[in-house]
């Protein structure tokens, strides 16, 4: 009896692992299918395949690095919606920079120490106050788009109706051509992806915040003090919307009021697409900001291309992009309904 009963046991182990191992791997193969769909509408309305896959990367290269960073956040269970803010502050000050000394060093550096005092001061604010993390980055989406807005308004080098801030002299924009390229911005976000997994899964930052996030009670009675890993959290956030900011900078050599205004609630989608539960804990994954992200874009891009004889297609996109959101949630709860809840 007891043979039996550790037969079934094991047997229901080994079930379990490998539903486990197809849930991981099924953000991946939708990515996969996302992208053939999208190479076989390109060829088949004979565009060009190169230039197209081009605007992928560029269209998704902002919203990867960011969420990259922002993955440490959703682990602890928290998010930070002033993200685009932030995207838009760095890149504020950072093209001010460029322009001011044509040095595309000091353009990342600025755009990264920017980013990251954003980050902390939401952390550190959060703590003085003893208020909610989300309380606290809604205040900040509202300051730091105010301050940017104004800055850009009285820097504004268009003379349009919408004020924006442009690299107009033609050796500062041979510089930033000299990098806007896919492998340039590839190898920075392969060189960010490599940290971001080297801390998450190979050190004790990255399970410890996996611990907050799944039990914050358990591990606060262990010892593991949230404030700290909460302030590592939003410095590796910092560092990917500093990078997404300058690289955005090099891509359209100007910033506008517009600028990266959607990329708060666009990193939320692109988690999810990718696999992760908005609850953060010991099923995050940073792959799941690089699989979702491209994800993401894809399909915005091929019910793009599907519906471009529609009018007011956006809106579609956007609803469309909602259901399957809230589809994508309510799939993966599945797997756990009958669980523990991990918070």
């Amino acid at each position: 009896m007891e043979e039996v009963l550790k037969s079934r046991s094991g047997d229901a182990v080994k079930k379990q692992k490998v539903k486990n191992i197809i849930i991981m791997l099924l953000p991946i193969a939708a990515l996969v299918v996302l992208f053939a769909v999208y190479v076989a509408i390109i060829l088949a309305n004979d565009y060009n395949l190169a230039i197209n896959l081009e605007t992928i990367v560029n269209q998704a290269i902002v919203l990867v690095l960011v969420a990259t960073g922002a993955i440490f956040i959703f682990t602890l269970g928290s998010f930070d919606i002033s993200l685009g803010a932030s995207t838009l502050f760095s890149a504020t000050v950072g093209i001010l920079v460029f322009n001011a000394t044509g040095s595309l060093l000091l353009l990342f550096l600025t755009c990264i120490a920017v980013a990251v005092a954003c980050s902390l001061l939401n952390s550190v604010l959060s703590s003085v106050f003893h208020l909610p993390m989300f309380v606290m980055t809604v205040a900040m989406l509202s300051v730091l788009t105010s301050i940017a807005g104004t800055i850009i308004t009285t820097n504004s080098t268009s003379a349009g109706a919408n004020p924006a801030i442009s690299v107009s002299d033609s050796v500062l924009r041979d510089i930033l051509g000299s990098v806007d390229t896919v492998w340039f911005k590839v190898l920075i976000l392969a060189l960010f992806a490599v940290v971001c997994i080297f801390v998450f899964n190979f050190t004790k930052v990255g399970r410890r915040q996996k611990f907050l996030g799944g039990n914050p009670v358990c591990a606060k009675m262990t010892g593991i003090p949230l404030s700290v890993y909460g302030i590592i959290a939003f410095v590796m956030a910092g560092i990917g919307v500093g990078l997404g900011a300058a690289v955005n900078v090099t891509y359209t050599m100007s910033v506008s009021t517009g600028t990266a205004s959607d990329i708060g609630m666009s990193v939320f989608i692109a988690i999810v697409f990718g696999g992760m539960p908005i609850s953060g804990g010991a099923r995050s994954r940073i792959y799941a900001a690089i699989v979702g992200g491209f994800s993401y874009i894809i399909l915005n891009n091929i019910l793009n291309l599907l519906l471009s004889s529609v009018d007011g297609r956006y809106g579609y996109v956007q609803i469309i992009s909602a259901v399957l959101f809230l589809a994508i949630v309510y799939v993966a709860s599945i797997n756990y309904r009958v669980k523990h809840l991990p918070r």
